[in-house]
C-alpha cells in the first residue's frame, strides 16, 4: 500500500499555571478513513503546512486522488476493521 509520510503536531494552550492540550480526535472508520476533528496541523513531510480545517479524512488505503485526504476511492475495495483490544 503506498503511503504518504505525514507528521501531526498538536497545539499547546499556555494558560496560568500550566499547559493543556486541546482536544483533537483521530477515529479510524471501518473500511475507511481516518476521520480528524479537532485543532490539529497538517504537516507534509518538506514542512510545509496543509490548509487548516475543523475536521478533515485522511486516506488510509493509498487510493486517494487527493492525498492526503480521503476521497472515498476505497469504497468496495479496501477492507480494515480496527478495535481497541480487550484488557485482560
Amino acid at each position: 500500500m503506498p503511503s504518504t509520510s505525514l507528521d501531526y503536531m498538536m497545539k499547546l494552550s499556555v494558560w496560568e499555571g500550566g499547559i493543556t492540550l486541546a482536544k483533537v480526535q483521530i477515529k479510524v472508520n471501518d473500511n475507511g478513513s481516518f476521520r480528524v476533528t479537532g485543532d490539529v496541523e497538517l504537516v507534509d513531510s518538506q514542512g510545509n503546512v496543509f490548509p487548516a480545517k475543523p475536521a478533515f479524512s485522511l486516506c488510509r488505503c493509498g487510493l486517494s486522488k487527493n492525498m492526503p485526504y480521503c476521497d472515498a476511492s476505497h469504497k468496495g475495495k479496501f477492507e480494515s476493521v480496527v478495535r481497541v483490544p480487550e484488557a485482560e
